[in-house]
């Protein structure tokens, strides 16, 4: 019998559902692209990005025989560049395991790279039809307040009750059209702050909206401040114009980017200093540090940076690629084919290095 809940949700979706190019299609290889680039991104960011990256890379057999370099840059300013890489190798490992077929139960997608819960249950159920509860930050809030859960979200204990709760309500037929819709009602009128809830589908079921605690759940523990980091990075030029660039590790913070040489400040260390130990350390070379050309502020998920951009020449050796994946002196043209980071990319605007005549 199906939940009161799900024939409130369906009845509502069929009439209130956001018009997405995600949404018009069958295609496992689709579904599966649009949930990793929404993960922890906006809709209306991944938009053109989802567009554009399915124009690129049509099917998971053209994703796998595509460069890393073609795959991140056209991910390039959407974030979380660990989601680019993890759906490079794992379409590589589909079209060997599967044949190119994207698999079709929780068990199968979660050994797929970057395919955890969330996710496994959203392709299971809106690709494949699956009953498999889908809990995004949207429906574990529309959980949260329905039931009254008045536990913190980031606990253990309250992940597995909203599974227990999601379970209950999940219906057999059209589990991803449910799915979908607790994702829209919580986009657009479960909201974090002021929910819509005169315009609430569920307003006389939900127990939060009866005990006045819509505004209060769900819980969540006070986050702690960000903290701030310095960074450096050195603009080396060649008698041809050139820019010298180094590709970073595969793994870790912007992995398999591009980027200008440079690193983290260093404690007891002026800036300049820190800039010339990175740049021996990465390229084997030594530099003499000239004047600060720029100084960009960024915001990244568990800190905030600011990238000091120093002009540098080199004073002894020849580069090489010692603690990066490779280097290459490049022209303005290849500056902008290659994948960049937002914050070299906001260096790059401050220094007016843009395509064209050096």
């Amino acid at each position: 019998m199906t939940h009161p809940v799900a024939k409130k949700i369906l009845h509502w979706y069929d009439r209130h559902q956001r018009d997405l190019p995600w949404r018009r299609t069958a295609d496992p290889y689709a579904v599966w692209v649009s949930e990793i680039m929404l993960q922890q991104t906006q809709v209306q960011t991944v938009l053109p990005y989802y567009r554009r990256f399915l124009a690129r890379f049509p099917t998971v057999q053209a994703l796998a025989a595509a460069s890393l370099d073609d795959v991140l840059k056209a991910w390039e300013n959407l974030g979380y560049y660990a989601r680019a890489r993890n759906l490079h190798v794992a379409a590589g490992e589909i079209v060997e395991r599967w044949q190119g077929v994207i698999p079709s139960t929780e068990e199968e997608l979660r050994s797929v790279p970057g395919v955890g819960p969330y996710t496994a249950a959203a392709i299971a159920s809106i690709a494949y039809g699956k009953k498999a509860p889908a809990l995004d930050g949207n429906v574990k809030r529309v959980l949260a307040r329905l039931f009254a859960v008045q536990e913190p979200l980031d606990q253990t204990r309250t992940q597995g009750r909203l599974r227990e709760l999601a379970d209950e309500v999940i219906p057999n037929r059209e589990p991803g059209r449910f799915n979908q819709g607790l994702m829209d009602l919580g986009a657009t009128i479960c909201t974090p702050r002021k929910p819509a809830c005169d315009l609430c589908p569920l307003q006389n079921l939900c127990l939060a909206a009866a005990r006045g605690l819509q505004e209060k759940l769900p819980v969540k523990r006070k986050r702690a401040t960000l903290p701030h980091k310095e960074a450096t990075i050195a603009i080396l030029v060649d008698k041809r114009g050139r820019y010298l660039v180094v590709q970073r590790p595969a793994r870790g913070l912007l992995g398999g980017l591009w980027g200008f040489p440079g690193g983290a400040g260093q404690e007891g260390r002026t800036l300049q200093e820190s800039l010339t130990r990175a740049v021996r350390e990465e390229l084997g070379i030594a530099v003499s540090c000239g004047k600060e050309l720029a100084a960009v502020n960024h915001l990244y998920t568990h800190f905030s940076m600011t990238l000091h951009a120093y002009r540098c020449s080199i004073r002894e050796g020849k580069p090489k690629a010692l603690k990066c994946r490779g280097m290459k002196w490049a022209s303005r043209e290849e500056l902008h084919r290659l994948p960049f980071s937002k914050a070299d990319r906001k260096v790059m605007e401050a220094l007016s290095i843009t395509t064209g005549p050096t």
